[in-house]
């Protein structure tokens, strides 16, 4: 690769990080809009059928499902369970529980919750920076689970709070459990929900059967499933492995709480809450310092 290449190629790497970001910004609405129609479990197993389709069309495309099919079903079985059933449905209790706003910034602290159980799991050692990032970060938790009452311990929802604390954790577990995960992503991703979707089926068959809700509640479902689930995943994998450093669209994700927020007041009509603003603030604060703890390794890594 020519230096002369590298700067349109980060240029269109940072494009499609920019598309997964847009479209990650308009998943909380979407999350809130068809939890108004549908339970956790409906939406779940909608966005899950339509992410399914789309994984499957697109490994087909790229010549991978003979692949597919001959191997890598040992660590879908376990990692299936883990995403996309046990993530998503947890995360979309706390949605349902929780305004939108407090589940969003919440779900920010994951990349945190992965750095404390990189140290157990792969025997990672933590810096000062990590825990002074982690505290930082962890008090914004705090001030949004009492919005805004610091020193009342009384949650204004305790368990809505647990689930989306929770959710971090199965998403950080599931990405250090798949360090060595040798499957390509698409792969992995459609093998994943190859093994959910009939779990998750055979959850709707013994819980609330399969009922029709609408064609805004059909269409809220679809859209989670379609971008959420799906598009933005292969965008930000195409941005992750075209762009020369990955800081460059790491960072972009901190573009999206705006947005998010923004997209929140203006269709489903939550007022922005202070508690919200200042908690959020700190969270991204804590996911600064640590993303500028990693920089420099980074760049002398990739220098090399």
């Amino acid at each position: 690769m020519t230096s002369a290449a590298m700067p349109n190629q980060d240029r269109q790497a940072i494009l499609f990080g920019l598309g997964a970001v847009a479209l990650w910004s308009t998943v909380a609405t979407a999350f809130k809009v068809a939890l108004g129609y549908m339970s956790p479990l409906e939406l779940m197993w909608l966005a899950s059928a339509v992410s399914w389709l789309l994984m499957g069309v697109l490994v087909m495309r790229q010549g991978l499902l003979g692949q597919a099919l001959r191997r890598g079903w040992r660590t879908a079985a376990w990692a299936g369970l883990m995403n996309p059933v046990a993530y998503y449905l947890v995360l979309f209790g706390a949605y349902a529980r929780l305004p939108g706003q407090e589940a969003m910034a919440l779900n920010y602290t994951w990349a945190l919750a992965m750095a404390f159980l990189a140290v157990p799991i792969l025997g990672q050692r933590l810096t000062r920076t990590d825990v002074v990032a982690g505290l930082i970060a962890y008090s914004g938790v705090w001030v949004i689970a009492t919005r805004g009452q610091v020193l009342d311990v009384a949650f204004a929802d305790p368990l809505g709070v647990g689930l989306a604390l929770a959710s971090t954790l199965l998403w950080a577990l599931y990405w250090l459990l798949n360090v060595r995960d040798a499957r390509p992503p698409l792969v992995a991703q459609w093998q994943n929900f190859s093994v959910g979707l009939p779990v998750l089926t055979l959850l709707m068959l013994l819980g609330p059967g399969f009922s029709w809700h609408g064609w805004a509640a059909l269409g809220a479902g679809v859209y989670v499933g379609l971008f959420e689930m799906g598009i933005a995943f292969v965008l930000w994998q195409l941005a992750v492995h075209r762009v020369s450093r990955t800081a460059r669209v790491s960072n972009l994700i901190f573009l999206s709480p705006p947005v998010s927020l923004l997209l929140l007041y203006l269709v489903v009509g939550e007022p922005i809450l202070l508690s919200t603003l200042v908690g959020l603030l700190l969270i991204l604060g804590g996911l600064g310092l640590q993303q500028w703890q990693k920089a420099p390794r980074a760049a002398v890594q990739e220098s090399s």
